[in-house]
């Protein structure tokens, strides 16, 4: 039984950094493409970084694109996604997801299985 368990969300300010965990149980992560994707009060989720399951090909999304990093440490069968420069927008749910294949995905419906999600709040 796979399960995430997403962490280190919290209330920051403009400008500050962030470094949100998703530990994977039941398998391993490199068996899995990772996503993150957020979703904001009133707004659809939406996509926010990927990486393949050989880590060699991340994707972004424009407005975190330069600011976010999506790191997966198959040692220790967790991703990260290291947020820097965090805006007001950025405020939202934040969850870590994974599905089986090798490629990228941005398609949250693709994705097998959903950390429970944490909040991340930025004050400005």
């Amino acid at each position: 039984h796979v399960q995430l368990q997403a962490c280190g969300g919290g209330l920051v300010q403009a400008g500050d950094s962030l470094r949100l965990s998703c530990a994977v149980s039941g398998r391993f992560l490199s068996n899995f493409v990772v996503g993150w994707f957020r979703q904001a009060p009133g707004q659809e989720r939406e996509f926010v970084a990927t990486m393949t399951k050989s880590a060699h090909l991340t994707y972004y999304a424009d407005s975190v694109k330069g600011r976010f990093t999506i790191i997966r440490d198959n040692a220790r069968n967790t991703m990260y996604l290291q947020m820097n420069s965090l805006k007001s927008e950025d405020t939202a749910v934040y969850y870590c997801a994974a599905r089986y294949g090798s490629r990228q995905c941005l398609d949250g419906t693709r994705y097998d299985y959903w950390g429970q999600g944490t909040q991340v709040t930025v004050s400005s």
